[in-house]
């Protein structure tokens, strides 16, 4: 008989984990999905959705603020303005250098 209750036959930590594996208890390892290059297309409906998404948000909150606080169409201008600066900051972090969806 061996000290220490080892049989032998591999570490403790090798014949753990080969239990484990046959009672499969360990979940696999599972790849994930590589993102798919994107296409010029692509790239330009979101640029062309996100700057009249912005557009359309100012607009509303812009004509909402007016109709509620029955002012001119100060702030419709200027949430039209901002919505608009909003649309242009995303379509640059879209495409800022290195940051192309799809790419490495």
């Amino acid at each position: 008989m061996t000290q220490g209750g080892d049989h032998g036959d591999g570490s403790f930590e090798a014949r753990l984990r080969a239990a484990r594996d046959r009672h499969g208890l360990d979940p696999k390892p599972v790849e994930a999905p590589r993102p798919m290059a994107a296409s010029a297309m692509g790239v330009g409906m979101r640029v062309g959705v996100e700057l009249l998404a912005t557009l359309v948000v100012g607009l509303g909150i812009g004509w909402g603020l007016d109709r509620w606080l029955h002012t001119s169409p100060i702030f419709l201008a200027l949430f039209v303005v901002l919505g608009g600066a909003a649309g242009v900051m995303n379509v640059y972090r879209l495409m800022a250098p290195g940051r192309m969806p799809g790419s490495k």
